[in-house]
């Protein structure tokens, strides 16, 4: 059996379920050190319980579409943002809860200068660069207490890219 799911470009309407997409406005919200910087201010909430937001560094491996979709977390007690250092497109798959798994999975391509955060319980895949290894700075919850739900789906989903969410 296949299971198919087209990645298609990641919008803040479509994401919204999930968490926010985090990119720069049209215009910044204010110019601050003396008129040479724009700041776009507030772009995503930070959401932790019993703990406090943190920043980390991930290095990912490259991957490639087709994509094999085997894995998918969440962290109940946290938010967690997912911001490239690098000008570069990943891949995004969120889905929402069905009775504590996985529903059907979405999938998105970030694209450069796109950063996201996954609101704090929801479903999403691992880091999956598309242009070469990745650098992520990352910000989520840290402190005590089981933050990390993993469901491995029995049959594996392909992601392709595409214009439509699934087939």
């Amino acid at each position: 059996m296949t299971r198919t799911i087209r990645a298609t470009p990641l919008t803040a309407r479509d994401f919204a379920a999930f968490g926010d997409v985090i990119a720069l406005k049209p215009r910044p919200d204010k110019l601050i050190n003396g008129g040479r910087c724009g700041r776009h201010h507030d772009l995503a909430r930070i959401d932790v319980a019993e703990g406090r937001a943190g920043i980390s560094l991930f290095d990912a491996e490259l991957c490639s579409l087709p994509y094999r979709l085997e894995l998918m977390e969440r962290h109940p007690l946290g938010s967690q943002a997912f911001i490239p250092v690098s000008q570069s497109r990943f891949l995004v798959v969120a889905a929402e809860d069905a009775g504590g798994r996985p529903g059907t999975p979405r999938a998105f391509i970030a694209g450069p200068g796109q950063s996201v955060n996954m609101h704090r319980g929801v479903w999403h895949g691992v880091l999956a660069p598309l242009d070469g290894p990745g650098l992520y700075a990352v910000v989520d919850r840290i402190g005590e207490g089981a933050n990390l739900e993993e469901h491995w789906f029995e049959t594996p989903f392909t992601i392709t890219k595409g214009t439509g969410h699934r087939t």
